[in-house]
């Protein structure tokens, strides 16, 4: 017979993050499955290759040429300045193409990169070292989110500097194949994030990768130009659309790190990208008194 226990936790229970399904790779033990799980990596972002085939980018093409015919005519629910800041990026008739090309080619520098930093001078291989950032484990796909660099030995570390073990997140932005993506409460530590800003501006003013392309659309841009065209279509063919519903394509707030003035979701633009902060709109409030921020005139204004 069981005896009883005094419990120590809420009979309710708690609720617990999930990652979604996993692949099983092998059983160490009874107690531990060994699993195969992608991993979202902190404070950049590639270029997309959600488009799968070049097909699919040229009809991505000619959306966001539509898209662009959409904003001029004011059919778009976009501000005006954001629409004027992104209008000539859509316009070009190849705005799925370039990002398509750039995706893949983030992907190739990626795999190299991991390649060559995993590989010791003996020819044996590194594991990796994550590390997670301590607020969200995962995703809304399910992806671990975690900064990820090479495994080195004590020995190593004691004779690399900063720079040279870097993360691969850190590498795709020095390289110029990833903008910084600082989410908010996500940041880098305070060794960590003047590392990231300094590479990312070296980055964009040499140019190097996407930054040699000026009508580059961030990957952020991307994704949220696609659910905008989506929105508009529905509006341009008559269907009802909530006011909600109109604005659900951009999703975050935007801090200048250098002045901590806190600007709207379509003002972002005004920040440059290197110093871009985000915020979920949950998190607005504690930032605002958290880091000290000053809400923008155009925000104060509209207060």
């Amino acid at each position: 017979m069981m005896e009883a226990v005094e419990i120590f936790w809420t009979p309710a229970g708690v609720t617990m993050s999930a990652s979604g399904t996993r692949a099983l790779v092998d059983i160490t033990d009874g107690d531990t499955p060994n699993i195969r799980m992608p991993v979202r990596m902190l404070s950049v972002d590639t270029p997309e290759v959600t488009a799968r085939t070049d097909a699919r980018a040229g009809a991505i093409d000619q959306e966001f040429a539509q898209l662009a015919e959409w904003i001029e005519a004011g059919r778009a629910p976009i501000s005006r300045a954001l629409g004027e800041f992104l209008l000539p990026k859509l316009a070009t008739g190849r705005a799925g193409t370039l990002q398509f090309k750039q995706g893949k080619e983030a992907s190739a520098f990626a795999k190299q990169n991991v390649e060559q930093r995993l590989t010791r001078p003996d020819g044996s291989k590194r594991s990796l070292f994550i590390r997670m950032d301590g607020h969200s484990p995962f995703d809304d796909n399910g992806r671990l989110l975690a900064y990820v660099a090479p495994n080195y030995s004590a020995t190593e570390r004691g004779n690399l500097s900063r720079e040279e073990r870097s993360t691969f997140n850190l590498d795709m932005v020095r390289k110029g194949w990833a903008a910084p993506f600082v989410i908010y409460p996500a940041v880098p530590g305070e060794l960590d994030l003047p590392l990231l800003l300094a590479d990312a501006d070296a980055a964009i003013s040499a140019p190097r990768g996407i930054w040699t392309e000026p009508d580059t659309l961030l990957a952020y841009e991307y994704r949220g130009l696609e659910r905008l065209f989506q929105i508009t279509k529905k509006i341009v063919g008559g269907a009802e659309v909530s006011a909600a519903d109109r604005h659900s394509w951009r999703e975050r707030y935007c801090v200048d790190m250098r002045t901590r003035v806190l600007h709207g979701p379509e003002d972002y633009f005004t920040v440059a990208p290197a110093y871009r902060l985000w915020l979920w709109p949950r998190d607005v409030q504690e930032a605002v008194g958290r880091l000290n921020l000053v809400p923008s005139r155009k925000l104060a204004g509209a207060a």
